[in-house]
């Protein structure tokens, strides 16, 4: 099977999340046939949820639709690096693959901060790639945060 990458599916998501208000973030997990099982956007906002991040809710999303608590085999494309919170998620979740474009010099748990990862209390460890359409990533966040200030 060739390798195709699910992140303009990611972008998409974030593109609707800044559309609502919410951080652009977005997230897809594909499973290892290739097929999209879940997608989502930041809903932290419209929720009143500080875990509802696009991360999470693509994880809870695909649980439901497996019907179980691990997504062995499955990969995970999110816009933005991931914040210990959700990078605790992927690896309790199981994730074999973690894709990611924009890194996150502030909040980022994977590559950054406390490279939640890198703990021995850490129990699975996903492959991680980053970079991926890490530009489009970058300029939708700046451009968010710059029609706040």
């Amino acid at each position: 099977m060739q390798f195709k990458s699910h992140m303009q599916a990611a972008l998409a998501e974030a593109e609707a999340a800044a559309a609502r208000g919410e951080v652009p973030v977005g997230a897809v997990i594909v499973a290892p046939s290739g097929a999209v099982v879940a997608r989502a956007g930041n809903r932290t906002r419209e929720l009143n949820d500080p875990t509802a991040h696009a991360e999470i809710l693509a994880i809870r999303a695909a649980c439901a639709a497996l019907g179980s608590e691990r997504l062995v085999g499955y990969d995970l494309y999110v816009t933005l690096e991931p914040c210990p919170m959700c990078a605790a998620a992927l690896s309790n979740a199981r994730i074999a693959r973690l894709y990611y474009g924009a890194g996150d010099p502030k909040s980022g748990g994977v590559a950054q901060g406390p490279r939640i990862f890198a703990h021995p209390q850490c129990h699975h460890v996903p492959e991680v790639y980053d970079g991926i359409a890490a530009d489009p990533a970058e300029k939708l966040l700046k451009d968010f945060f710059a029609a706040r200030r």
